[in-house]
């Protein structure tokens, strides 16, 4: 998405550049030019346009949280006093086992995702958000395993397919 709030129409080139990189994300701009058959600029114009508009996320989503001793991951539900969100949003942003946080519709307020060294370390980092001035009570969800990875190829790929 472009700052402005305007959205970057991805097109069949663009489609063929993310899917190109999907399955090789160390390519360089003339690997993907052989790839793809087009010129070198045409790449880096693109990937320039695909940067100025956000379509990358940031580099430390591709860092393992294990790597980094976090191997337990939790979801925790957090239900708030709503006239205190950007506060307490404000709060969970100091806590740095918290990874995401999503707004929520349902019951929960807050959907938190966030890694731990070990079951001890979640019950500390669960007790840090329920000390934070507005949080009303916490469920949490242990992560028993990643069934399925985040991924984008399979939504490029059917972008990729001609429109019926």
């Amino acid at each position: 998405m472009l700052p402005s709030g305007s959205m970057h129409r991805l097109d069949k080139v663009d489609l063929e550049l993310l899917r190109a990189l999907c399955a090789d994300p160390h390519s360089s701009y003339v690997g993907l030019a052989h790839t793809l058959g087009l010129s070198r600029n045409t790449v880096q114009t693109r990937m320039s346009r695909l940067e100025d508009a956000r379509v990358f996320l940031d580099f430390d989503r591709r860092i393992s949280l294990a790597a980094l001793g976090h191997p337990l991951t939790a979801f925790i539900e957090v239900y708030i006093e709503q006239k205190r969100t950007a506060e307490i949003i404000t709060r969970l942003t100091l806590i740095p086992e918290i990874v995401q946080a999503h707004g929520m519709s349902g019951a929960a307020d807050l959907l938190v995702r966030v890694a731990c060294a070990d079951a001890e370390d979640l019950f500390r980092v669960d007790r840090t958000i329920l000390a934070c001035d507005g949080v009303e009570r916490t469920e949490t969800s242990l992560a028993m395993g990643e069934l399925i990875p985040f991924r984008v190829t399979p939504l490029i790929e059917r972008g990729l397919l001609p429109r019926a």
